[in-house]
């Protein structure tokens, strides 16, 4: 940033004082990089980004003109009396009903001393069975708060998760400890008048974040406000002491002025609610304060745009006025200091029963307040008849006189009477009064059975229902009969959604880094961070509106997961089956596949021989352990131990299965992995969350897997061929074929050498009988060459047929070489055939097995 030339002259005598002093005239000192302070000679000036913060919660009514407030206070009223006006019919009803309660004992003196005075519990059995369910549906022993993970899950989410639960769960039941009684209260208030409040807000005082209850008679809304976000107003009507205005004073919560003494007087609605509920209370001696939330256009902090032009649209504030004197005691924005929309803060929660035309909702006064008051007035005519027919009474003459007759008669005792004239009957005539109406009884079970009904307080007549009903039929009658319940639950859940959302900002808020307790996961420092990566929601589901029918539900599941395993996740379902019940510790009950770790095979096959989960991982050496298993699988001494309990061997069989197919495949991976020359992508991650890949990528990797998957299959077909050329080799029955083969051979082939060295040997005969012969012819002369010569001949023929028989032999022996080398050929082809043929229809062998 260039710093340019002043354009005025410079004070003088800066230069002398710096010459004398030889000290910088200005000094900067960042201690903390969000403030900085400023040292000029004597002058110290701070520069704290927080004081803006301060400035922004300030109290407005300090500034403003005494003219302006007294004005502002005028208006406000007004508005805040329109809007009681506005609802008074709804509050007579929900005054007028309180009495229907019967928690104040009647004294009846009409129509007679000490008639019957009794209530109908109607409305208190109907209030009390809603508060009863409601609250340990919406509060149980572990803490009314659980979480869920906002976005994409990872590790580091779910371990924030399980923090931020036990954390909220900590704070609700330990640290706020008014927190149960409170929503104990607010059920009451919100089953009777049918809305009830909580305001949720940081107190000073105590440090820390509350959720109080505040009666539906003391936030006043306009009629035409569809919800507290859209409302132009909201009032809420509070009651402080003189010492708590002053202590507030004090701490500038409040402006200092003086309200003298407090106006000791009660409204209408005050005074009718206290006699409903059995208190006399006339006056009050504390302060009414109005806390009003409202928008306003309030002079010096109007709304400009980007321009900085007023554009007179009204910002949200909360003012509070004591009604008494009309005085404004604070005025302060009620928007978040970075919010550039100027959006409204809500700091309360709205608890609705059932909603109706207007802002507020119906409650059982409304419902079945002339149910009970009905039921009220029959149970008493039924009382005061069995009381009139018990002790009627009549007339008697004037001048008869009992003694004793202001008292009753009591059993076995005989009074003295003095009669004027004639009989005693004859001077007493007792009015006919009825014994009680079997009408009027019926009448009185009937209003209070459909009174019951509209109400969902009737209880389910289980006798009804046979015990072999399916679980559909159970789950589809309590559904029928829980129906309005389940829809107010679901009012409930949501709200209290709204209500633990406020808790949690505030607790991110104005809390330390640090938690008071050592979490079970996670870092300990870690906390503001765990809160903004999840959500709070409450722990009670809207779906269900009681135990009972959460059972029922699961139940329903469980038997469809019994026709098809295969397609559900048990274990999860079971853990969820314990967690409805309320069992403590269910994830260590059952364990889950995420829950495993690596184990060497030994260990596996301890854990399958007792019926525990196991799991293959992929770094694994997935043969050996193939091999083990395999091994104690066919170890004959674990056969016989195993079938005595044909059951148990099965489900051995079938886990041990299991668990070899899962090596199976992590190695079939592997070797596919080998020949493409790459690892295949994972589909989950870390978190075991799915993960998406390019189809492009997908495609790929597809086309180079089916290559590496037949040069695969080509080596295992290989392989098996020689694994099974050799098993041939080896079998004795063709080990003897092939003997006796050769046997036959070498006979024939001795024979085939025999017969030419036979004929070799008769052919050197005939030779040297030639000459033998020629010699004697010589000697002979012709007479004898003739003879020779006839002789000659006929060895000739004699030759050439020895010979012919000779080459017809060798060619018969050649023929039967010929014909066994071919049916050699033949079965060897045969046995090919049979072999693949075989394997074809056989599993592909395993290795190891």
């Amino acid at each position: 940033m260039a710093i340019e030339k002043s354009l005025s002259q410079a004070p003088q005598g800066l230069d002398q004082l710096d010459e004398m002093n030889q000290e910088p005239l200005m000094e900067i000192e960042i201690e903390d990089p969000e403030s900085v302070q400023i040292n000029i000679g004597d002058l110290e000036i701070e520069i704290d980004p927080d004081s803006e913060e301060d400035g922004f919660n300030q109290n407005l009514a300090e500034v403003l003109d005494d003219r302006v407030l007294a004005t502002l206070a005028e208006e406000l009223i007004d508005d805040f009396e329109s809007d009681v006006a506005a609802r008074k019919d709804w509050v007579q009803t929900y005054v007028d009903g309180l009495e229907l309660l019967g928690l104040k004992i009647e004294e009846r003196s009409e129509p007679w001393e000490g008639a019957c005075g009794v209530y109908h519990p109607l409305l208190s059995e109907a209030v009390v069975k809603f508060q009863a369910e409601t609250m340990m549906e919406t509060f149980p022993a572990m803490g009314p708060v659980k979480t869920e993970i906002v976005g994409r899950e990872t590790q580091e989410k779910k371990e924030a998760a399980k923090r931020v639960q036990d954390d909220m769960n900590y704070q609700l039941t330990d640290v706020m400890k008014e927190y149960r009684p409170e929503h104990e209260r607010m059920l009451w208030g919100l089953g009777l008048a049918g809305n009830a409040f909580k305001k949720v807000y940081f107190d000073p005082s105590l440090d820390r974040q509350v959720s109080m209850y505040v009666p539906a008679e003391d936030v006043v809304v306009p009629y035409g406000a569809s919800s507290l976000e859209q409302a132009e107003r909201i009032t809420h009507v509070m009651r402080k002491s003189e010492n708590e205005i002053k202590r507030l004073q004090h701490e500038g919560f409040y402006r200092d002025v003086d309200l003298g003494e407090p106006v000791m007087t009660m409204d209408e609605v005050e005074k009718k609610i206290a006699e409903k509920l059995g208190f006399r209370a006339t006056t009050d001696d504390r302060f009414k304060l109005l806390e009003m939330h409202v928008n306003l256009v309030l002079e010096g902090d109007e709304h400009t745009d980007d321009k900085g032009k007023e554009t007179g649209i009204a910002l949200p504030y909360i003012v509070t006025v004591e009604k008494g004197t009309s005085t404004v005691l604070s005025i302060r924005r009620n928007w978040k200091p970075d919010d550039k929309l100027h959006q409204k803060r809500n700091h309360f929660v709205h608890y609705g029963y059932i909603p109706g035309f207007g802002f507020y909702c119906f409650g059982l006064i409304h419902l079945i307040g002339a149910f009970a008051k009905s039921g009220t007035s029959l149970i008493r005519q039924l009382v005061d008849a069995g009381t009139l027919a018990n002790l009627p009474g009549g007339f008697k003459t004037r001048g008869l006189r009992v003694k004793g007759d202001d008292t009753p008669i009591a059993p076995g005792e005989f009074r003295d009477v003095d009669v004027p004239s004639g009989t005693m009957r004859d001077n007493i005539m007792p009015l006919p009064y009825k014994e009680p109406s079997q009408v009027l009884m019926q009448l009185l079970t009937m209003i209070v059975e459909e009174g019951r009904k509209f109400a969902g307080a009737a209880d389910l007549q289980m006798s009804d229902m046979s015990a072999n009903s399916p679980v559909g039929t159970t789950l589809a009658v309590l559904e029928r009969t829980l129906k309005m319940m389940s829809a107010i639950q679901a009012r409930i859940h949501y709200s209290m959604k709204q209500e633990f959302q406020l808790l949690k900002d505030i607790i991110r808020d104005y809390t330390p880094e640090e938690y008071s307790y050592d979490p079970q996961e996670g870092d300990r420092r870690a906390k503001q961070a765990d809160y903004d990566m999840v959500s709070v929601i409450p722990v009670s589901d809207p779906n269900a509106a009681t135990m009972a029918q959460k059972v029922v539900q699961y139940q329903a599941v469980l038997q469809l997961a019994q026709s098809a395993p295969q397609l559900y996740d048990l274990p999860v379902l079971h853990r969820q089956m314990l967690d409805v019940l309320g069992i403590k510790n269910y994830q260590k009950l059952i364990p889950m596949d995420d829950d495993l770790r690596p184990r060497d095979p030994i260990t596996e096959n301890q854990d399958i021989l007792k019926s525990k989960p196991t799991k293959a991982f992929y770094h694994q050496d997935h043969q050996a352990h193939v091999a083990v298993h395999m091994s104690m699988l066919q170890d004959p001494q674990v056969q016989q131990i195993v079938s005595q309990n044909p059951q148990l061997a099965q489900q051995l069989q079938a886990a041990m299965s299991a668990h070899v197919m899962e090596h199976l495949g992590f190695e079939y991976r592997k070797q596919i992995e080998q020949r493409m020359g790459m690892e295949l992508p994972n589909y989950k991650d870390a978190e075991d969350n799915d993960i998406m890949i390019p189809e492009q990528m997908e495609a790929q990797i597809a086309q180079m897997a089916a290559q590496a998957s037949q040069q695969l299959l080509q080596q295992n077909q290989q392989q098996q061929q020689q694994q099974q050329n050799e098993q041939t080799a080896q079998d004795p029955i063709v080990q003897l074929q092939q003997q006796e083969l050769q046997l036959k051979a070498q006979d024939l082939q001795r024979k085939v050498e025999k017969d030419q060295m036979d004929a070799q040997l008769k052919h050197e005969q005939i030779q040297v009988e030639r000459e033998r012969i020629a010699a004697d012819q010589e000697k002979s002369g012709a007479q004898m060459a003739l003879k020779v010569r006839e002789t000659s001949e006929k060895y000739d023929n004699a030759n050439e047929n020895e010979g012919a028989r000779m080459g017809m032999e060798l060619h018969k022996h050649r023929s039967t070489l010929e014909q066994q080398r071919r049916l050699e050929e033949m079965r060897q082809s045969v046995q090919q055939r049979l072999a693949e043929s075989s394997a074809q229809q056989k599993p592909k062998p395993q290795k190891g097995e």
